[in-house]
C-alpha cells in the first residue's frame, strides 16, 4: 500500500495500474461502515484507493470542523489490512491551492434537507468529489446509502459533468440496536448514545406503517416526528418523505421513496434514512 500525500505523487502511482480501478472517498477516522465500501470495491476492482482528508470547504463556520475526530494511524493500519493500493492523504493546501477559486455547484437537489440547513455544504461535497475522480480517474466510487442526498448530489454531478464514473452506493452499516454508524457517533455521551436510537426507531415505524398499507405522506412524517418527540434528548432538525431522485417532498408514498430526517442528540448532530421497497409494500 502506498500512502502519498502529493498529487503529482499520486497521479504517477496511479498510472501504472491497470484494470478497474475503485474509489471510496473518506474523511477518515474509519469504521466499519467505511470499511464495508472498502471491502466492495476490493472485491469488484483490480485496484483500489481511498482517501482520506477532512474537507473543511463542506463545514459550515459553526460546524464540527476542528474537533471532528481524526485518527490516520489507526486508518492506515486498516486499510493496509483490507488490500487498498493507494491512499491519498492530502494537506489543505495541497486540495485547494492559493487562490483557489474554482466550484462545482449542482443546483436543485442540493436545496432542501441538509442543502437547507447547512448552506454551502453541498458545494464543498461536490468540488471535492471532482477534485477527487480527476485525480484518481476511477472506473467506479463508492459512497454509503447513510449520507442519501450526498449520493443524490454525487449522481447528478458525474451525470452532468461527463465523468465516467460509475456511482455505486452501499447499504447503511448499522450497530446491533439500528444506530447508523458515523464518525461523529465518537460524541456521544452513554446516555446519548442510547438516545440516539431514536432515528432508527422513527425511522422503522413509518416504514411499518408503509408496510401496512399506509400511503399518506404527511401522516408518514408526522409519525416520525412524534417517535422522535418521545425521546427528551433528540431535537428534529427535519423529517421528509421524498422522491429518491428530486428529493421533492412527496404527497402520496410510493415504493422507492426516501424517508430521512436530521435530528441533535445533545450537541452532536446526526442524520439517517431508510428507502422503502417493494418487500415493505407487500409486507
Amino acid at each position: 500500500m502506498q500512502t502519498i500525500t502529493l498529487l503529482s505523487d499520486l497521479r504517477q502511482a496511479r498510472k501504472p495500474l491497470p484494470g478497474k480501478f475503485g474509489l471510496v472517498p473518506t474523511m477518515g477516522y474509519l469504521h466499519q461502515g467505511h470499511l464495508s465500501l472498502v471491502e466492495r470495491a476490493r472485491a469488484e476492482c483490480e485496484h483500489v484507493g481511498v482517501s482520506v482528508f477532512v474537507n473543511p470547504t463542506q463545514f459550515g463556520p459553526s460546524e464540527d470542523l476542528e474537533r471532528y475526530p481524526r485518527d490516520l494511524e489507526a486508518d492506515l493500519r486498516q486499510l493496509e489490512r483490507l488490500g487498498v493500493d493507494l491512499v491519498w492523504t492530502p494537506t489543505v493546501e495541497e486540495m485547494y491551492p492559493a487562490g483557489f477559486q474554482t466550484w462545482v455547484t449542482v443546483e436543485n437537489v442540493t436545496a432542501p434537507l441538509e442543502g437547507k440547513q447547512r448552506p454551502g455544504h453541498f458545494r464543498g461535497v461536490a468540488t471535492v468529489v471532482a477534485k477527487l475522480f480527476n485525480a484518481f480517474t476511477p472506473e467506479r466510487a463508492y459512497f454509503g446509502q447513510k449520507d442519501a442526498q450526498q449520493v443524490v448530489v454525487i449522481r447528478r454531478m458525474a451525470q452532468d459533468l461527463n465523468f465516467p464514473v460509475e456511482v455505486v452506493v452501499c447499504p447503511t452499516v448499522r450497530e446491533p440496536d439500528g444506530l447508523a454508524l458515523s464518525s461523529r457517533n465518537a460524541y456521544l455521551s452513554p446516555q446519548e448514545r442510547q438516545a440516539a436510537t431514536v432515528l432508527h426507531r422513527a425511522l422503522t415505524s413509518a416504514e411499518e406503517a408503509y408496510a401496512a398499507g399506509e400511503r399518506d405522506a404527511e401522516l408518514l412524517r408526522a409519525l416520525m416526528s412524534s417517535t422522535l418527540a418521545s425521546e427528551p434528548l433528540a431535537r428534529e432538525e427535519y423529517v421528509s418523505v421524498a422522491d429518491p431522485e428530486t428529493l421533492d417532498e412527496l404527497n402520496r408514498v410510493t415504493s422507492g421513496a426516501l424517508l430521512s430526517m436530521a435530528v441533535r442528540i445533545g450537541k452532536t448532530r446526526l442524520i439517517d434514512n431508510v428507502v422503502l421497497t417493494r418487500k415493505a409494500e407487500t409486507g
